[in-house]
């Protein structure tokens, strides 16, 4: 999904900055547009800005310049209880002392509700989440995932057009994360609903989002569909950052016809995609992900750069092999190859020539 046009904007950060000092900048000249309908996520690193990015949003912290405006209505001044946005957090911030139906009523009965009207939303939000058995329980008679489903049932049960979810499935164990971010995305999906999901987790943002907005120091490196900004990071952070990223040092030697020749710490030279390197003599890092990288020489893709590379250590995953070689005087160099029938396993101290597509090697920034 493309960045909104702007009559097309439902949420709008607009030149937003935050500082709880007076003197540093923890969210910088932020300029962000969010569809009506999409599933956006802010995805950094602890202290990158996202969470407080957020917590605007909602109104729990307060814009020092700037201006946020959901659907085209200025909101800097609006109280949280009257923005009209559901919030589902970590902690899941459910009343230990209420049951679940009563949890679900009360942000219905702040909205002076009747009571008929709160009992049938209370119903279609449980069913939603598949929880309507459990109404007259309490928080604490619940698993971690069963209230993770009610805090969501409670942020959905008003009906809000605008949810907003920090790390909501933080807490939960591998399995069940999982379950649930597939859980979430289907109710996204049928209800239409907007989403604005914060997360440090990759894998999350990538499995979940329309689009990603990669948040660090504060600002947006990258803003771009999950398969874009995996494929075609455009600095060093994000292709670090998302996913596993091999990285070799070089100098720029020439560019022409939209391919960079690198030359390499150890002397070798490789052909790279130029990003955000433009000229001869600049240093850079070359990108290449694990799982593009081939050594059996029949799996080849045409115009395959080889090199020769050392097996450092070989790690069996089950659906994968990762093996870890040392290439061209970095001993961090991984491949990823598929468990499937036939596949050899490469034995620590062998010697191997290894290749990749010219295009899938980018020369990037040197961070």
């Amino acid at each position: 999904m493309a960045q909104p046009a702007k009559g097309d904007a439902f949420v709008e950060f607009d030149r937003v900055q935050k500082s709880y000092d007076g003197e540093t900048l923890v969210v910088k000249e932020l300029n962000l547009t969010i569809a009506k309908g999409e599933f956006l996520t802010m995805l950094g690193p602890s202290g990158s800005g996202k969470t407080t990015c957020l917590m605007m949003l909602a109104g729990f912290e307060t814009a020092t310049h700037g201006e946020i405006r959901l659907d085209g209505r200025p909101i800097n001044m609006v109280p949280p209880h009257k923005r009209g946005i559901g919030m589902v957090f970590q902690n899941y911030a459910l009343f230990p002392h209420m049951t679940v139906n009563e949890n679900l009523a009360f942000p219905l009965e702040v909205r002076g509700m009747g009571k008929a009207e709160r009992e049938a939303k209370i119903r279609r939000a449980l069913d939603m989440v598949q929880m309507g058995a459990f109404g007259n329980r309490r928080p604490a008679q619940l698993s971690g995932g069963q209230q993770q489903r009610i805090a969501l049932a409670r942020a959905l049960v008003f009906e809000p057009q605008l949810v907003l979810m920090d790390e909501p499935l933080g807490a939960l164990d591998k399995q069940l994360r999982e379950h649930m971010q597939f859980e979430i995305k289907h109710l996204h999906e049928s209800l239409g609903i907007t989403v604005v999901y914060v997360t440090h987790d990759q894998s999350e943002a990538l499995t979940m989002s329309d689009r990603i907005a990669v948040f660090n120091d504060g600002r947006i490196q990258q803003l771009a569909a999950p398969a874009e900004l995996y494929e075609q990071p455009q600095n060093s952070f994000v292709a670090q950052f998302i996913g596993e990223n091999n990285k070799l040092p070089g100098t720029v030697e020439g560019i022409e016809g939209g391919r960079a020749t690198v030359r390499l710490a150890t002397g070798e030279l490789i052909d790279a995609t130029p990003v955000n390197v433009t000229k001869q003599g600049q240093k850079t890092l070359v990108s290449i992900r694990p799982e593009r990288i081939e050594f059996r020489p029949d799996l080849l893709p045409p115009g395959a750069h080889t090199i020769e590379a050392e097996v450092l250590e070989f790690i069996y995953m089950g659906d994968l092999f990762r093996t870890r070689l040392r290439v061209a005087g970095s001993d961090d160099f991984v491949i990823k190859n598929r468990n499937t029938t036939g596949q050899r396993r490469l034995m620590p101290g062998e010697k191997i020539s290894i290749g990749w597509a010219p295009q899938d090697a980018r020369a990037l920034d040197p961070m």
